[in-house]
């Protein structure tokens, strides 16, 4: 399994997946807009992405929903499509939901190493935060995977409602969607999540 550590900072192959639901933010938005606005509209767009990679989620994988949604939290992170919405060195951006606050905290995610698997491809991941202290320390602390190596998915019907998720650390599951559905094995090596104090 691929070492997990805090920051100290800061089969359905027939179903048709949406991969760019975040639209080129440089010819949607002329560049006379003010920054406030380039900064609504860009969360408006990773909240869209993360509806978009949720449904795709549940529509392959129905029983993952039960475990989303009795989390105390989750986050959505893309690989594909970003890049336009701010220059900066990022292989994705994502956010997360407090489900008993409701509050959304929007998150980057850094290629920290080479070998990034799920960077090249046009891939979604999806973390559950099955306590509130596993979803404050993601927040608060930052995430990091170090090391080479992948993760296995627990088989379904052995996880509960966490079958086809990939346990990385106690009460944190992940969830990768590719084109063709739900990986059975996650490429997560070398790669940080942290704050995006540009949408926050």
């Amino acid at each position: 399994m691929a070492a997990v550590a805090f920051l100290g900072s800061g089969p359905s192959t027939g179903q048709s997946f949406s991969f760019d639901p975040l639209k080129d933010l440089e010819s949607a938005i002329p560049s006379g807009v003010p920054n406030e606005s380039r900064i609504l509209q860009a969360r408006l767009q990773v909240k869209e992405m993360a509806n978009d990679a949720l449904a795709s989620l549940y529509e392959t994988s129905p029983w993952t929903r039960r475990s989303i949604e009795k989390a105390a939290g989750y986050a959505v992170f893309s690989t594909f499509g970003l890049k336009l919405l701010f220059a900066g060195g990022t292989t994705g951006k994502g956010v997360v939901f407090n489900n008993r606050t409701g509050r959304n905290t929007f998150m980057k995610m850094l290629q920290v190493q080479g070998g990034l698997g799920f960077g090249v491809n046009q891939n979604r991941l999806i973390f559950v935060f099955a306590n509130e202290s596993a979803l404050r320390n993601f927040i608060q602390q930052g995430w990091e995977f170090g090391g080479q190596g992948n993760l296995s998915a627990i088989a379904q019907g052995k996880g509960g409602s966490y079958g086809g998720a990939a346990l990385v650390s106690p009460g944190v599951y992940l969830y990768q969607i590719t084109e063709s559905g739900l990986a059975a094995t996650l490429t997560v090596s070398g790669t940080k999540f942290f704050k995006d104090t540009e949408l926050n």
